[in-house]
């Protein structure tokens, strides 16, 4: 192993290591199954480092392996005890990677919906928050650009009414 590849592939994990604990957190109600599925997507990260193009943004690259690993991992025990359910006090926070500004009793409300989500539209939604273009959710994705957006109008109109009630 090259040990420069090692600092370099830690300071990028470190400088957006955001990206893992949003994945993470909405996918994985318990600590064990957190930290597992952290390890699963650094593993395959560091393996597939060498792969990555540098003409695209890097979290865009990191988020579309984290989200294809947890979708992986989360599909692979369908019996997961952790799988979310509309029961408020089972349901995904992931609004507590967010700055202490930012947890506003709406924006927790926001993320609780968000984990009622089925995980494609989670982490449509989860790219999205991140400010991420259609294009880059699609690229992320495999999904077209036209599918994401009309995804995001959906959802954006599902959370709307659920705000309402």
């Amino acid at each position: 192993m090259n040990k420069t590849k090692e600092i370099e592939f830690s300071q990028l994990m470190n400088q957006h290591k955001g990206i893992i604990y949003k994945v993470v957190n909405s996918y994985c109600q318990h600590q064990d199954d957190r930290q597992d599925l952290a390890q699963e997507i650094l593993t395959a990260m560091w393996l597939a480092i060498d792969k990555f193009n540098n003409e695209f943004k890097f979290s865009t690259w990191m988020y579309r392996i984290a989200l294809n690993v947890a979708i992986s991992y989360y599909r692979k025990d369908s019996k997961r005890q952790d799988k979310p359910s509309v029961d408020e006090e089972q349901l995904i926070n992931i609004a507590d990677l967010t700055t202490e500004e930012d947890k506003s009793e709406e924006i927790k409300q926001l993320y609780r919906f968000i984990g009622q989500l089925d995980k494609l539209n989670r982490a449509i939604m989860i790219l999205y928050l991140e400010s991420e273009s259609y294009e880059s959710i699609a690229n992320s994705l495999g999904l077209s650009r036209t599918n994401v957006a009309t995804r995001i109008g959906r959802i954006k109109a599902t959370l709307a009414e659920q705000f309402q009630d």
